[in-house]
């Protein structure tokens, strides 16, 4: 794909303020990514909906307000449906992510990708699956989760730089407490059934007694044949994942006064961006984005999903 027409991004970031699960970076994450987005990337301004949680409740053109699941996955859906041929689409998620039991016929132990929005309508890897799947020929949709659990967010995405095409390094010196950016599924399941009061471990029954026709197509849709979401070939979605699928992301604290707090990822993503004025490689990203979280001690490994094609373009389809 040369270049795009029309650049279009919806950033996400939940600190989930006042409640156990309280964050303090992700904000601060998407606010830094909108700025890059306008000044290197060449997004208008316009043309970037920001979605968060804090008194503001969100900002950008046709705003929508708190990030909940219902506001994401309709920001999300506008900006595909507005896709043509050569467009770039950028997704910026930080914020919680957690892992579900599978609904898969035959795979009772096995388990799937969901980020937490601020009201806990989980969006999971089939409902990226289906956008992707929505995105028109010649058009690219990328998306930057730094959230725990975050590997395989795509599902079915092949697999670039990941658990299996990379060995554990040994990590560099302890890093500053960081909090992991997960919720439980125990602490989902357990939240959402106090408000429920239904007696039941079925987290879809919870979610679709909330949510109804906004809940995820895996609760909505039980009995979908899955395999009518997996792509017949090579896709333009494009996953940098903060972590793979069994770790946690960090959200940092501020260490010095007067300081920021933010995730890990989208910070080491911000920084490599920085140091190179160059065009990067989505593959050239995430490899130089897990070297620097190594240096620092993180113990997360930044993974890649896309096809072959797309490891190898440029970020963002820089020029």
């Amino acid at each position: 794909m040369e270049g795009g027409n029309k650049r279009l991004a919806v950033l996400v970031g939940c600190n989930y303020p006042n409640t156990p699960n309280e964050l303090h970076g992700c904000i601060n994450d998407v606010l830094e990514m909108r700025d890059m987005l306008v000044k290197r990337f060449g997004f208008e301004p316009t043309n970037i909906e920001v979605l968060t949680d804090d008194e503001v409740g969100g900002s950008g053109s046709g705003s929508r307000g708190l990030p909940t699941g219902a506001n994401i996955k309709k920001a999300l859906g506008d900006m595909v449906d507005k896709a043509e041929e050569g467009d770039v689409l950028y997704f910026h998620y930080s914020g919680h992510g957690t892992r579900i039991p599978s609904m898969k016929p035959g795979h009772p132990f096995r388990q799937e990708e969901a980020i937490v929005p601020c009201d806990f309508n989980l969006i999971t890897d089939l409902d990226f699956r289906q956008l992707v799947n929505r995105v028109p020929n010649g058009a690219s949709l990328t998306i930057l989760s730094d959230s725990c659990h975050s590997g395989g967010l795509i599902d079915k995405e092949k697999e670039q730089i990941g658990p299996s095409s990379h060995k554990p390094e040994n990590n560099g010196p302890s890093t500053p407490k960081p909090k992991p950016k997960t919720i439980p599924f125990s602490s989902i399941l357990q939240h959402l059934s106090s408000l429920s009061n239904i007696n039941t471990s079925d987290i879809g029954t919870h979610l679709l007694h909330f949510f109804g026709s906004d809940a995820s197509l895996r609760f909505t849709l039980p009995f979908l044949d899955l395999e009518s979401f997996q792509p017949l070939s090579p896709d333009d979605g494009i996953l940098l994942s903060g972590c793979q699928a069994d770790e946690t992301s960090a959200d940092m604290a501020p260490t010095l006064a007067g300081g920021k707090a933010y995730g890990a990822f989208s910070n080491a993503v911000h920084t490599v961006l920085q140091d190179n004025p160059r065009a990067l490689t989505n593959r050239d990203l995430v490899v130089m984005a897990r070297k620097l979280l190594q240096q620092k001690g993180f113990v997360q490994h930044p993974c890649l999903y896309c096809s072959d094609h797309n490891a190898d373009a440029t970020f963002l389809w820089e020029s």
